[in-house]
Order: C-alpha cells, then structure tokens, then sequence
C-alpha cells in the first residue's frame, strides 16, 4: 500500500519559544525529509533511516531488514567495506546502525568540520551498496551466530519471548528472524528488496551539531538518490495475551517477564505510558524496586520498560529471582501495576518531573537527539520532540488510572 506524504513546509522555530534548539525541517523535492538541529559544539552526529523494519516483513522474510542492514555495510559501487571504515574512522568518526520494528538507521558522529565526509559515505552505504555475493553467505553464518547469543542470554530471550506472547506471527517474530529465513536469502532477494525500500520517499535524514541548514540541505541534494520505489505501510498486527514458561539446566535464576499492551507513540496517551513507567519500574525510587527488592528483598533486578511504535506499544517488567519466589513476584508486581491506579497527585508530579529531567538529560547526546528527531518523524512529526516536557505535564490522574485498569497481560519465564 502506498502512502501518501504531505509536503513540509521548512520549520524554524524561533529563539523566544526554544532558547536552546534552534530546530529546521524541509522536504525535498526527491521526498527526502531533512531534519536539523544547530548546536554550538563541534560535534556533529549525521543519521539517515528508512521506515522500513521487522514489522514490514512476512513470516517468510522476517529478518530481511536485518540482513540488508548488515550487507550495506559490505562496500558500495565506490567504495569498499575497508575504505568506508577508514574514511569515517580516520577523522574521528564512530559508525553503527540498527534496525528495529519500523526503522533502520545508520548514523556516524564526528568532528563537526567533516559533515561532508559524513553524509557522503552514510549516503553511499545507504543508497548504493552492492552486496558482494561472498559476503552474503558469509554475513548470513555471521546473523545466525547473533541469533544463538540472544537466545543463549536469558534476560534476552526472555523479553524477546514476552513479545512473541503479546503479538502474534509475524510481529511477534524475533527482529533477526530465523536461522532458517537467513539462511534461504540470496543476493537477489536481498538487494531487489533494499532497492524498492531505500529510496529518498522513505527515508529521513537527521543531522544535530555545529553545521548550517543550508550546508546540509546543499550536501543533502547532491549525495541522495534520485531513484523511486515504494512507500509501504505496516501489516495488521494481531494482539495476543499468552503465558508461557521454559526450563533450562544451566540456570541459577528464573527470568520473569510480564507484558501489557499500551498506548502507541502515535496516540497522546503515550506520555502517560512513560510517566506510568517510570513511577512503576524506572531507578531505584520506583513503586517495584522498593516493594519488591527494598522491602522483600526477592529480586537484585526489577525493572520496566517501553516499547512505542507506530502501530504498536507495550509495557513489560522483568525481574529476576529465585525458582521458588516466581509465583510471590509475578503477584506482587501485577498488584502494583494496578495499584497505580490509586497514585496521588503529589506521586504523580513527582514522577512527571523526573520524566521530564530524563529528557532534559537526555538532550546533551547529539546522537539521542537525532534518533528522536527520526522517531517522532516516523510516528508523525518531529517537532513534538521539543513539545515533549509540555506534554508530559498534561498527563492527569485519570490517564494514570485508566492504563492501572489493564486486566489482561502477557507471562514468560525461564526457570532452571
């Protein structure tokens, strides 16, 4: 299914609103949409993601995003995997990339004076790579070996499990698929995909550091591809609540997880999902950490946490204990989530503050700013980054209440 785009207006906002951000946003005339926001460091991180990721995919191609992902990475049509790594490197730079559910992003940070550098080669990676057919195998042995490392870790497999729980095929699938999937990939398949998806229509250029709008627009239009494709839309994602339990014999700890279906980041009821998070499960002045570890001493970690999507949101908490507690601990921590519905209001503002100063610290990284650039993009428009603090202070009691009032949730637990 196509989507149709809106054409963006360049968004600046001023001085007297946001002393801090001086934030712009253009589309080009390609599809591109750039955002920037200028900073007086010398440091300068350049992101450019596709919205395109695990939740776009079939149960036969679950973890195609992933593997192109890995492939760019391989060499382009001028440029090999060695030079990509030394041109970036060689002025400072660190390269990564990632995918999740509706994204896949690569992004470098370096020296604000090498921007040029740096959109010239993330563009290259992203636009032109060409898949080596040796590296394609070989990268594939090398996925199936990060697959094993999840599943081996129990926290890890844990929560993947949680989510297989909570979504049905094949949302709920592990974002890097099966070794199975991997393994079947050609270089046709693979590349034919990356070709229809990485185009300018879908794509979202992030750069925040000490560099002008217009450098990076100019350096924007003379990098990009000027190639189309298709612009697709998620698949309908099924809703589960399943319980499930596994045993292995090298385990000292049980691994619990509970899962509960909340607000996506496209509905506003998201910023009472953080606040409620927080309250709930976030450092060690949270609701679980003090009942369950402070005062019953059953657990060293307890915690929550949230995943938001475009089409998707989900709270869980993980805590790790003694096989014989797991029933006590998954009863406490069910009867706390609901008794956040009795939170008062100085409990409330106290947790909004703190949600609040996570941001405000959070906004010091060049790299999280531009991933939440990207993200809001994604879910609907990037300026609500900086509305972020308002929001959060309009989050009432009510809201906190009715996200306490989820009966239904999801259960894993790994277990020796």
């Amino acid at each position: 299914m196509n989507l149709k785009k809106k054409v963006l207006k360049k968004v600046n906002f001023s001085k007297e609103k946001f002393p801090c951000f001086q934030f712009r946003k253009t589309k080009l005339k390609n599809g591109l949409i750039v955002l920037h926001e200028k900073r007086d460091v010398p440091v300068t991180t350049v992101m450019l993601g596709v919205k395109y990721g695990s939740a776009y995919e079939d149960e036969k191609e679950k973890g195609i995003a992933h593997f192109i992902e890995h492939l760019c990475f391989k060499g382009t049509e001028k440029r090999t995997a060695e030079e990509i790594a030394f041109e970036l490197e060689g002025v400072g730079g660190i390269l990564n990339a990632f995918t999740s559910e509706e994204l896949t992003a690569y992004h470098v940070k370096l020296p604000s004076k090498h921007l040029e550098i740096a959109i010239d080669v993330i563009f290259d990676i992203f636009f032109n790579p060409i898949f080596p057919e040796e590296d394609v195998k070989k990268e594939a042995n090398v996925i199936c070996e990060e697959i094993k490392m999840y599943n081996d870790e129990p926290r890890a497999h844990s929560i993947e499990k949680i989510k297989e729980n909570l979504y049905g095929k094949p949302f709920g699938m592990f974002i890097a698929g099966t070794e199975k999937n991997i393994c079947s990939m050609d270089r046709e398949q693979l590349l034919g995909c990356h070709r229809k998806i990485y185009v300018p229509e879908n794509s979202v250029l992030a750069v925040v550091g000490n560099n002008s709008f217009e450098d990076v627009v100019k350096l924007a239009e003379k990098f990009c591809a000027g190639r189309e494709g298709e612009v697709q839309g998620v698949p309908n994602i099924e809703l589960q609540s399943l319980k499930g339990e596994e045993r292995r014999g090298d385990l000292q700890q049980a691994n619990v997880v509970l899962g509960f279906h909340f607000p996506t980041s496209c509905e506003k009821e998201r910023y009472a999902a953080e606040v409620f998070s927080s309250i709930l499960g976030s450092g060690m002045s949270s609701k679980l950490f003090r009942e369950v570890r402070e005062k019953r001493g059953l657990v060293y970690a307890v915690k929550t946490d949230l995943d938001l999507g475009k089409k998707y949101g989900y709270l869980i908490i993980y805590a790790g204990t003694e096989k014989s507690k797991v029933q006590e601990v998954i009863d406490i921590c069910v009867k706390e989530f609901h008794a956040m519905g009795k939170l008062t209001k100085k409990e409330l503002d106290e947790g909004k503050e703190q949600v609040i100063g996570n941001y405000e610290v959070g906004l010091e990284g060049s790299s999280d700013t531009a991933l939440n650039l990207i993200l809001e993009e994604v879910s609907g428009r990037a300026e609500d980054f900086y509305e972020y603090a308002k929001n959060v202070k309009k989050v009432s009691l009510a809201d906190i209440k009715k996200l306490a009032g989820k009966a239904d949730y999801s259960s894993f637990v790994l277990s020796p």
